[in-house]
């Protein structure tokens, strides 16, 4: 084949240092536009992104041009630095060093965008680390509690 064609579905989660709840309300929205603008500048077409006070989801289509790490690198340095601009409160702003990744199906993209779209009702009764623990459950992926959460 002469021509490299892909369409890799990726949705990232990272939290805020020590999942702080410092995200509000003031500032998600703008905060989710800008964390989508650094995305479509590294071609990495976002679909949706979403969270709740302490965690950010992304669902994008991964760039054939970007590796993940380089993707969640950039995408964590440059909004934590923006973060910063945005007054008193969020000078000490940082993002969890770590963050996961989980390829979706594109028949599930559109449960993926609800699943996002509903993180303020979902956490009512669900902490960031529970929710986690169930993606991780579903994806059978292999952890350690001690190296997860910072």
């Amino acid at each position: 084949m002469p021509q490299s064609l892909t369409k890799v579905y990726v949705h990232l989660v990272f939290s805020t240092k020590y999942r702080e709840p410092i995200i509000g309300d003031e500032v998600k929205d703008e905060l989710y536009a800008y964390l989508g603008g650094v995305c479509r500048q590294l071609e990495c077409n976002p679909v949706k992104i979403g969270g709740y006070y302490d965690h950010v989801h992304i669902l994008c289509i991964l760039s054939k041009k970007i590796a993940l790490m380089k993707l969640l690198e950039e995408v964590k340095k440059s909004s934590s630095k923006w973060m910063k601009t945005k007054g008193h409160t969020y000078r000490n702003f940082y993002w969890q060093d770590g963050y996961s990744a989980f390829s979706v199906n594109p028949s599930q993209v559109d449960a993926v965008v609800r699943y996002i779209s509903n993180q303020y009702q979902h956490h009512g009764n669900t902490t960031f680390q529970d929710e986690c623990r169930g993606i991780f459950q579903k994806y059978a992926m292999a952890y350690d509690e001690r190296y997860v959460w910072d």
